[in-house]
């Protein structure tokens, strides 16, 4: 765990599941996203419960005595089978069906009841999540779903900014959430991944990411639910420190970047990084970063707001659902 004053932000491990071994958790603090994909890519069936099962043990039993998050399958990006009859084709959809909901369900409930008995097997502290949810709504299924099969942690992506703008709504129905960076920054600046773009429109730096990612934060820290951050984009100390400062409470990477992002944000106070979030909302994406990295060289963060410089309305009570 990476000290900021007397905040903490937990850095965790980004991994597929297929790599995981005993020694790659390294001085993670945990698994923040357990990727899951592997085990259903080229099989024109999905495999069975039993199967999911004993690869889950092997996973936990991995790294114990830490938490791991599963990322549930993403049917969007990884389609076992062909599509069900009467299903969109997914190359031609910006949006899958809901992780909880339509003719993947049955194959969701196999995977978490899988999840689950890995979990008991193991004593391990497993949460899953479901990628590609947009609405409140949607968010309360998936985690009703899991709870039903005995899953005591269920939280959701943030990856499209409705996820994002309805954020203290939907961090009622989950006991956490993570924002994948990189599709957020994609869904927000319409950015096509087939497509040629201007470079710059990708820039986890862009004011208007950081400002859903800080939309995020402030309804977390209003509702007291944990908000994660995933991607390429965390691996850059200086924007690490940033997020930190929009509220987000853990990071998820791959190992190798661990040792700077925790030097970068042992250097700093909780006060500073929120100014140093402030100065970054406030400048062009091109200049946001340099101008980041000048305030943190000299010691302060610059003259931004003191405060969670996120937009957005947060909620102000928490209420949990029922199990």
């Amino acid at each position: 765990m990476s000290a900021t004053g007397n905040a903490a932000v937990r850095l965790l491990l980004d991994i597929s599941g297929e790599a995981l071994q005993p020694s790659s958790a390294g001085e993670a603090d945990g698994v923040g996203l357990l990727r899951t994909d592997f085990l259903f890519r080229g099989r024109a069936e999905p495999p069975t419960r039993e199967e999911q099962t004993t690869a889950y043990t092997r996973m936990f039993a991995a790294v114990p005595g830490r938490p791991l998050t599963v990322r549930v399958l993403n049917a969007r990006a990884c389609e076992p089978a062909p599509p069900a009859p009467g299903a969109v084709d997914r190359h031609r959809s910006a949006r899958r069906p809901a992780p909880a909901g339509g003719p993947r369900r049955d194959m969701l409930v196999e995977q978490l009841a899988a999840i689950a008995a890995g979990a008991a097997r193991t004593g391990a502290d497993v949460g899953v999540m479901a990628p590609m949810v947009s609405t409140p709504e949607e968010a309360g299924e998936f985690a009703d779903l899991a709870r039903a099969q005995g899953l005591t942690r269920a939280g959701v992506m943030v990856q499209v900014p409705a996820a994002a703008l309805l954020a203290d709504r939907l961090l009622y129905e989950v006991d956490f959430v993570t924002v994948c960076a990189t599709d957020l920054a994609r869904y927000t600046m319409a950015v096509d991944r087939a497509a040629h773009f201007p470079p710059g429109l990708l820039d986890p730096w862009q004011p208007a990411v950081l400002s859903l990612i800080g939309s995020v934060g402030l309804a977390g820290q209003s509702l007291h639910v944990p908000v994660g951050v995933c991607g390429d984009a965390v691996t850059d100390p200086l924007l690490a420190l940033v997020l930190a400062g929009l509220g987000v409470t853990s990071l998820s990477m791959a190992a190798p970047a661990l040792p700077a992002v925790r030097q970068a944000l042992g250097r700093h106070t909780p006060e500073e990084c929120r100014r140093l979030a402030g100065l970054a909302l406030g400048a062009g994406s091109a200049r946001a970063r340099e101008a980041v990295r000048a305030a943190a060289r000299s010691g302060g963060a610059g003259t931004g707001p003191g405060g969670p410089p996120a937009g957005g309305r947060p909620a102000t009570r928490r209420v949990r659902r029922a199990s």
